[in-house]
């Protein structure tokens, strides 16, 4: 009878620690706490990758893909609760202009600068979010129309009173914001589809008026949609059949 060596190598259902580790390192994250291979060890890492996989790699955000959840969580809890909330869409003024004129490892410097400067500007349980390129999201649960206009012309000024400099000679770059905002209808089963598009569309009136303006819906009741209105209706209907 011939005799088989034992296979070399990990198994094909082992975890692949050493690539895991290494791509905490490449993020600049510290290995996990512990004796390596422990419960406690393994669960940190775990834990770490997880946080990983929502971060914007570049600023340290929230990603697309992360924003869209809490999005989803908060239409579903401003349905229930009535409670306000806002969302804010933002976008650099003229950013091609800073990778062309200064290189791209500048635009990198003014994006992570603009990160830091939103989450300076608003409360631990808001949400910030890098969702593409130039454009950033911030999600305000609890934030009633009375103080939305406050909150967004507080992060507009942070953002225009902070200018990036970058290198060691030569004047600071100036980097200014636009901002568009939509409230969650209250008591109404929205998406967040529809939400994201109410804030663009007050984005694109801030970039038409000038840019570094701040432009939000007047009144969050008077502009349900009517997708919203059947959204509604649905929910209704579901509720009275069960």
């Amino acid at each position: 009878m011939q005799r088989t060596d034992p296979p070399t190598g990990p198994p094909s259902g082992s975890l692949h620690l050493e690539q895991a580790l290494q791509l905490l390192a490449q993020s600049g994250r510290p290995a996990p706490a512990g004796e390596p291979g422990s419960p406690q060890w393994l669960q940190g890492l775990i834990d770490a990758l997880v946080d990983l996989s929502s971060r914007d790699v570049l600023t340290g955000l929230a990603n697309r893909r992360s924003f869209e959840l809490a999005l989803a969580r908060e239409v579903d809890r401003v349905a229930r609760s009535g409670e306000g909330a806002l969302l804010l869409i933002l976008d650099i003024d003229h950013f091609k202009r800073v990778n062309d004129t200064h290189g791209h490892a500048a635009g990198d410097q003014v994006l992570r600068a603009v990160a830091t400067a939103l989450v300076d500007s608003v409360r631990p349980m808001d949400l910030v979010a890098r969702i593409g390129g130039e454009e950033f999201a911030i999600v305000l649960p609890n934030c009633p129309a009375l103080f939305g206009a406050t909150v967004a012309e507080r992060v507009r000024r942070r953002v225009e009173r902070a200018p990036v400099q970058v290198g060691t000679s030569g004047p600071p770059i100036e980097v200014t914001i636009s901002i568009g905002g939509a409230f969650a209808p209250q008591w109404v089963r929205s998406t967040p589809a529809l939400w994201i598009e109410r804030a663009d569309q007050q984005l694109y009136r801030a970039k038409a008026q000038g840019r570094n303006l701040v432009q939000l819906e007047p009144v969050a009741v008077s502009l349900v949609s009517n997708e919203e209105r059947q959204l509604l209706f649905d929910t209704f209907q579901s509720e009275d059949h069960e």
